[in-house]
């Protein structure tokens, strides 16, 4: 006849007995006060909390607690118990908590457990099953609450990434300015930085990639940049100077490399944000005019496309050619002007210019030098040739439409 199995080969888990697992189940609530209790002690910043988010932390310990017990029980369940502990809490937590302090108050809970939990061993043996046992899943909690914080990250890194898509999109579109201003503000955007638009092609189909490398390499440069991938157009926003010295002249270009081969072209440089919608229209009526000027740099300025975009039928361009080249000239003398107009016709031949106007040579020199001054062009210049053309033309035809 087969004797009975005594009732103290029952099976263990963990190498603890039932009995064990029963007196851990019942003191899971001494256990979790206990560890609050600890970090109000040791820790200053938990005392500052309010009583709502100490009571939080109190039910997330307790949870781990009893997901302990759980864990002790079968150990297949360990990943369930862990995440189940925090799974309602990054939602909260993350908002008041940083994931330095979370991680600190798993470690205190986890030296709390340590000290009170060889009391509840029957035996030696026992003891160090638990001290192991509650070291393993320490691990596992301080694991689950680090993917917990990344998930909450990523969420808020996702929210981020809309809300600055939806800022780019209104200046792109000249949106109220305080509706971009105030999702701006969200983003930590500095309304009293001057603000540049950069247009081009993305070099990824992939809009991430893209992402990635234009904050990378503003981060090199040390400007913060708004940016959103509109289809085949990629759309950067730059704060900070983009003219003067050397190093403010280099952003543009730097941030240019992280465009696919092709045109770029950047808008004017305005005082603030809430201004960056004319630095967005200049530059993609550049963009759609930079294909007439083969040899345009990379970046371009939009004010260096002006001859390409009136072409194109840009009305402001056409103001601008205007403004600051036709009227200058024409306000300055009829000489002046006759002289810019004679010059161009002659090929730029400087002779033939004097000799047409009954002048100096010299004198066709200084009334170029001065003409210079006034409109930022030189006419000796190829490229400044074709500008003074363009608005001198430009000019003509706006007199004769009764525009000017």
């Amino acid at each position: 006849m087969t004797a009975p199995t005594p009732r103290r080969q029952v099976e263990k888990r963990h190498g603890l007995s039932a009995k064990t697992l029963r007196r851990l189940e019942r003191a899971s609530g001494r256990l979790a006060a206990a560890s609050v209790a600890a970090m109000e002690e040791r820790l200053p910043w938990f005392g500052r909390m309010s009583a709502d988010q100490r009571a939080s932390v109190l039910l997330i310990t307790q949870s781990g607690v009893a997901g302990f017990v759980g864990w002790l029980r079968d150990s297949q369940e360990a990943l369930k118990f862990t995440t189940d502990a925090f799974r309602g809490a990054p939602a909260e937590l993350s908002r008041w908590l940083s994931l330095r302090q979370a991680v600190g108050l798993v470690r205190l809970a986890i030296e709390v457990f340590e000290e009170q939990l060889p009391e509840f061993a029957a035996d030696d043996s026992e003891r160090a099953a638990l001290t192991e046992a509650i070291l393993r899943y320490g691990r596992e909690i301080a694991f689950a609450a680090a993917n917990s914080y990344a998930a909450a990250a990523e969420a808020r890194g996702a929210w981020d990434a809309r809300l600055e898509a939806l800022v780019v999109d209104g200046i792109v579109r000249g949106d109220a300015e305080e509706s971009v201003l105030s999702r701006a503000s969200a983003l930590g955007w500095d309304q009293a930085a001057e603000a540049t638009v950069l247009v081009g092609t993305p070099a990824s189909d992939d809009p991430p990639a893209v992402v990635f490398d234009v904050r990378s390499r503003a981060a090199r440069i040390g400007r913060p940049v708004l940016l959103s991938v509109q289809g085949s157009r990629l759309v950067v926003v730059v704060a900070g100077p983009t003219e003067g010295g050397p190093k403010d002249r280099e952003v543009l270009t730097k941030l240019a490399t992280a465009f696919a081969d092709g045109p770029v072209v950047a808008g004017p440089t305005v005082p603030r944000l809430a201004e960056a919608h004319t630095s967005a229209a200049e530059a993609l009526s550049g963009l759609r005019a930079v294909v007439g000027w083969p040899g345009a740099p990379r970046p371009a300025r939009s004010w260096e496309l002006l001859p390409e975009r009136a072409l194109a039928g840009d009305p402001e361009a056409e103001r601008l050619l205007i403004e600051e080249i036709a009227r200058p000239l024409e306000e300055a003398g009829t000489s002046l002007l006759q002289t810019v107009e004679t010059y161009l016709e002659s090929g730029g031949v400087l002779e033939i210019c004097a000799r047409t106007l009954f002048v100096h040579p010299n004198t066709v020199r200084y009334r170029l030098r001065r003409a210079a001054e006034l409109t930022g062009r030189h006419a000796a210049d190829p490229r400044d040739a074709l500008v003074l053309r363009i608005a001198l033309t430009v000019g003509r035809l706006a007199r004769a439409r009764g525009i000017w």
